[in-house]
């Protein structure tokens, strides 16, 4: 049986993207419905930032402790593993979504439990797992959330050898003895951290000449140094040719170009994500299956009236906050249009339009030390034909990094445009220096002139007070 239900706006995809996006089309008044195939929650709740920072929070609070006077022999000992994924499992509904569910209840959202496809001009086909049909209409807009799923290389016996993901690594329930992780970026550098501290033997391989590379180089190069004195093994400039396993959970091996292999207890494949685009119906309204989905600056789909996408899936900027984002303005403008305003304002910064994911892009790493930016980087501003000029200072010598840690290890830089004198970029490397990057977000995003900053006092003694001195350096 086949039933047909009629919505203002139809979302495909509830992670974090396709909640807010439902959550701004109800507070507007318009009738919504959302399609999910597995937890309402999405990636983020479940298998990504949630769990992990969950697993990330008490190894970064016990190497903080212990580089306290008066605290860091109450912390010498290893970390209490079942604790951990006590808090882990909390912290993901222990992989239950009843909280979600109710909360789209809440706003007077339907949910339609199943595989949802695009059926043609403004229409999604769902089918439940108890094999029922239903045809969903929508009068002014569908939102393709589906978000993305990490890629497995070809490379001979990867497949077979059933390596991790980051789902697997993050909800994994013991500490593998010995732990080989392939790349370098976001996710490889934070479990890393994790399971270093969980236990692991961690080796990371890594493809590039070094960690987080979209970030300014000395934070990968902290980020690196670090682990190593943790005890883990990073090999730059190497390539994995194939991999061997015998079943399914015994030691697997990997065989590294030029011949030298390595064996481990478990292997974490880390190089990147894919849209979850191959089986959504994007043939039936023109577009190409498996494709990222290209987007406007009010996430409508290029050509397309009702066609909008939020969130990893349209490549804007693959990061949760993000696509929260993207689904504010996105639901905002979805709104005006489907009231007939004039007035959809998808200018520089405008109501309609996602600027911050290419002007205001903040990014926080939780490894120890943390790592923390927004806007360009010094390499991306001199690409893009900007004249600017970084300035850098040791958090380290900042009086309340000392305070926070003995031996504080960190630093930070600024990327001002010297035609404007405002901040397009900031960087900050250090524990703590995740909570530094929103004073540089509202700065990059304000434009606030330089010499208007000078007058932003920052209290005393604060990690903060780096500021004062990058502005201090600045004016000579």
């Amino acid at each position: 049986m086949t039933e047909a239900m009629e919505y203002d706006v139809v979302v495909l995809g509830g992670g974090p993207a396709g909640e807010n996006i439902a959550d701004r089309t109800r507070a507007a008044g318009l009738s919504t419905a959302l399609v999910e195939s597995e937890l309402v929650g999405g990636e983020c709740s479940y298998w990504a930032c949630v769990p992990s920072k969950a697993l990330l929070r008490p190894a970064l609070a016990r190497a903080a402790a212990r580089r306290v006077p008066g605290l860091a022999g109450a912390v010498a000992g290893p970390l209490d593993a079942e604790a951990v994924f006590a808090h882990r499992d909390y912290w993901t509904g222990n992989w239950k979504d009843e909280g979600q569910v109710d909360w789209l209840d809440s706003i007077g959202a339907d949910l339609y439990r199943g595989h949802g496809r695009l059926y043609g001009l403004r229409k999604v086909a769902v089918t439940s797992p108890e094999g029922e049909h239903h045809i969903l209409s929508a009068r002014h807009a569908v939102v393709v959330a589906t978000g993305t799923r990490a890629v497995v290389p070809d490379v001979p016996g990867l497949v077979e050898a059933r390596p991790w993901t980051s789902r697997e690594a993050t909800s994994a329930r013991q500490a593998p003895g010995r732990l080989l992780i392939v790349g370098g970026g976001v996710v490889a550098a934070e479990m890393a951290t994790a399971w270093q501290a969980l236990g692991s033997r961690v080796t990371l391989l890594v493809r590039g000449s070094g960690l987080l590379p979209r970030m300014e180089p000395f934070a990968g190069e902290l980020v690196a140094d670090a682990l190593r004195e943790a005890g883990a093994v990073i090999r730059t400039g190497v390539a994995v040719e194939a991999v061997e396993r015998e079943g399914t959970t015994g030691p697997v091996t990997v065989v590294l170009a030029g011949g030298e292999r390595l064996e481990g207890d478990e292997l974490l494949v880390a190089t990147g994500r894919a849209p979850h685009t191959e089986d959504i119906g994007l043939d039936t309204v023109g577009l190409t299956p498996g494709d990222w989905i290209g987007v406007d600056e009010s996430c409508r789909v290029a050509g397309s009236d009702w066609l909008y996408a939020v969130g990893d899936v349209n490549h804007r900027a693959l990061l949760t906050h993000q696509g929260k984002y993207q689904a504010r303005i996105a639901g905002a403008a979805i709104a005006a249009r489907a009231t007939g305003a004039a007035d959809v304002d998808t200018a520089r910064w405008g109501a309609h339009a996602a600027t911050a994911d290419t002007e205001a892009l903040p990014q926080a790493v939780f490894t120890d030390p943390e790592a923390a930016s927004v806007g360009l980087t010094l390499a991306e501003a001199e690409r893009a034909g900007r004249r600017v000029r970084a300035v850098d200072h040791d958090l380290g010598k900042v009086s309340g990094a000392g305070l926070y840690a003995d031996g504080y290890r960190g630093r930070a830089r600024i990327v001002v445009d010297l035609d404007r004198e405002v901040l397009i970029g900031a960087t900050f490397v250090g524990a703590g220096a995740a909570e530094l990057v929103h004073a540089a977000t509202i700065a990059v995003v304000g434009e606030v002139p330089l010499d208007r900053l000078w007058h932003a006092v920052p209290a005393f003694p604060t990690i903060s007070e780096v500021w004062l001195r990058l502005l201090e350096a600045y004016r000579g």
